[in-house]
């Protein structure tokens, strides 16, 4: 059926918590009350990227892109733009009408971004199978299943470059030929969804948003290397990701896509769920395969690695939600074609979670290369609310910050490493000059501290060491002699921690210290936090110059610390003041300052 409208509804968990699921019934139910419902097809579909404008809908053949939309909006969009064939200016981007030939991907957030990855997250019904396959879904599989030998699925992947998304960038392909050269006629395939990152929801996303791409890549995998049993192991906080994934694989069975005998091959193949508990350890590969087999999520030493020895024993391949996205691609279109994107050192493209002090915070996908500049400023908008840019945190606890000198590095694996951080899972967090960036590394030092299993000892004490060290001198409390403890305590984590996760635990405090030492002394020997957040370190001053006696401090401080009479200069009693901030916010005159 020809429908004169395509309407898409960003279902992912952002919008859906912004209530674009009464968006979508609204707007089916409004093209029936209004007689256009034979006339519009409606879409759920997965993240847009553009959380930051959310919720979205997107309506075709016209490219309008209407965002921020609320439920009760529903009733003009098909009044106006279906039956009247007139753009809702007030919900587009812009505000205005689009110029002829002008499309969505002529927007700021999406012009330097390429979607390989996201290719159909906010593109196809991630419910509808049909959708997936009207978009070259199962296309590499059937390819795989017919056309390449287990040999040459490993040489194009091979002939890719792909390196691992889920941190360490371990080549793809060298991990599926481990496992499938290992001896022994049982093998598994492992989809790791248990993100963890503080701000990060790539994989959560591609799942929401193209499920299938994940099924197909893993039961091409498994035709690769022997294996015929998948588990995708995520974390129960994501319901919707899981409903959708449980939707795919009954689809996927139904016709003959994961199962017994897999389109007339003669391959057998299926995939299970596994759900995790939250912690941000089981993203560690031993900790992820512990918890699968019902065991405590904790680290084993390696090697041997689960490639060779993995769950239950057996050869293992693991690979995070975003390694397996990019697999169909390079199967459909192979891996000299994908390999034309990004870099020397890593082929393809990233996707980050931007966030933090950022106008458009959202899911980027770019190709590897791209700097962190075009992402903060081009992509990004650049600061919000006018502030400057301080850093910018990329690979989460286990990563380092990055300053405004280090803005024109290209993103990719080495590029990354040799400023101080690492490209990680891919989130990143944007700071501006209100952030502290002693107060930053203890944060990520709290988390890890948290997430620690505790079964080493430079991991389980050193953690918690850094983190007292730098509450310390957040409290005012330090000395000179805590830097060279931060220094050393960081190199014995570095050499001594049984994972990953405490191997990089002192990331965020190394950079910080590398690149931002004039902070630490003024916390050490000033006892001043230069951006005002360690409240035991601020001091709040009236200037009598701008101060009016307007009295609206002094009648909104809490404690009743400001005292002065109308029309006079008021004064703050420091002894009684608990640095709450209501008075800045309250004063219009700009004059109460942090000292």
């Amino acid at each position: 059926m020809s429908f004169k409208n395509y309407i898409f509804v960003c279902g992912g968990t952002a919008c859906e918590s912004s209530r674009s699921d009464q968006i979508y019934k609204n707007l089916i139910e409004e093209a029936k009350l209004q007689g256009v419902g034979d006339q519009v097809q409606v879409v759920k579909t997965g993240c847009f990227g553009f959380c930051e404008q959310g919720p979205i809908v997107k309506i075709l053949p016209e490219d309008s892109f209407y965002v921020q939309v609320k439920p009760e909006d529903a009733k003009e969009i098909i009044s106006e733009h279906v039956i009247k064939g007139r753009e809702v200016t007030r919900l587009l981007y812009n505000k205005a009408p689009k110029k002829p030939l002008e499309e969505v991907e002529d927007i700021g957030f999406y012009k330097k971004q390429l979607r390989v990855v996201l290719r159909n997250c906010g593109v196809i019904d991630p419910e509808n199978i049909d959708d997936y396959i009207a978009n070259d879904g199962y296309v590499a599989l059937e390819k795989a299943l017919f056309e390449l030998t287990p040999e040459q699925i490993i040489d194009e992947v091979k002939t890719s470059g792909l390196r691992g998304r889920g941190g360490a960038g371990f080549p793809t392909w060298m991990k599926w030929n481990f496992t499938k050269q290992a001896e022994g006629d049982v093998k598994y395939v492992v989809c790791n969804a248990d993100e963890g990152d503080p701000g990060a929801y790539m994989d959560r996303s591609t799942l929401e948003g193209d499920p299938h791409s994940v099924l197909e890549a893993m039961t091409i995998c498994g035709r690769a290397i022997g294996a015929h049993q998948g588990f995708i192991y995520i974390r129960a906080e994501y319901p919707l990701a899981i409903h959708r994934l449980e939707i795919a694989m009954r689809q996927a069975r139904e016709y003959g896509l994961l199962g017994k005998n897999i389109l007339g091959s003669g391959f057998d193949y299926d995939i299970e769920i596994r759900l995790g508990a939250g912690a941000f350890v089981c993203g560690e590969e031993t900790a992820l395969l512990q918890s699968i087999e019902g065991h405590r999520g904790m680290p084993l030493p390696r090697p041997p690695f689960p490639a060779v020895k993995g769950l239950w024993g057996k050869p293992t391949v693991i690979n995070n939600v975003e390694t397996w996205a990019n697999i169909p691609v390079i199967i459909a279109k192979g891996g000299a074609e994908f390999a034309k994107v990004g870099t020397q050192d890593s082929r393809g493209t990233k996707v980050f979670a931007l966030t933090g002090k950022v106008k458009n915070s959202g899911l980027v996908e770019v190709p590897m290369g791209t700097t962190l500049r075009e992402i903060v400023f081009d992509i990004g908008g650049g600061i919000a609310n006018g502030k400057k840019f301080k850093a910018v945190q990329t690979g989460g606890p286990s990563g380092g910050v990055i300053t405004e000198e280090n803005l024109d590095t290209p993103i990719d694996f080495g590029g990354l490493q040799r400023i101080g951080s690492m490209m990680g899972s891919g989130g990143m967090i944007v700071m501006d000059e209100d952030d502290c960036i002693v107060d930053v590394a203890k944060f990520y030092l709290n988390f890890t501290v948290d997430e620690s299993c505790g079964k080493c000892f430079p991991c389980r004490i050193g953690g918690k060491s850094l983190y007292n060290i730098l509450d310390k001198i957040t409290l005012g409390n330090g000395t000179e002699d805590d830097i060279d403890q931060l220094k050393q305590i960081s190199l014995a984590m570095q050499k001594g921690s049984l994972c990953a996760l405490g191997q990089t635990a002192p990331n965020p405090v190394l950079s910080t210290l590398r690149y931002f030492p004039e902070e630490y002394e003024a916390h050490i020997k000033e006892k001043r936090c230069p951006s005002g957040k360690c409240k035991k370190l601020i001091r709040y001053t009236i200037d009598p110059q701008k101060c009016i006696g307007c009295t609206a401090c002094s009648r909104k401080c809490p404690v009743g610390a400001i005292t002065g009479e109308l029309k006079k200069t008021h004064s703050i009693n420091t002894s009684v003041c608990i640095k709450c901030g209501v008075c800045k916010q309250t004063c219009k005159f700009g004059a109460i300052s942090i000292e």
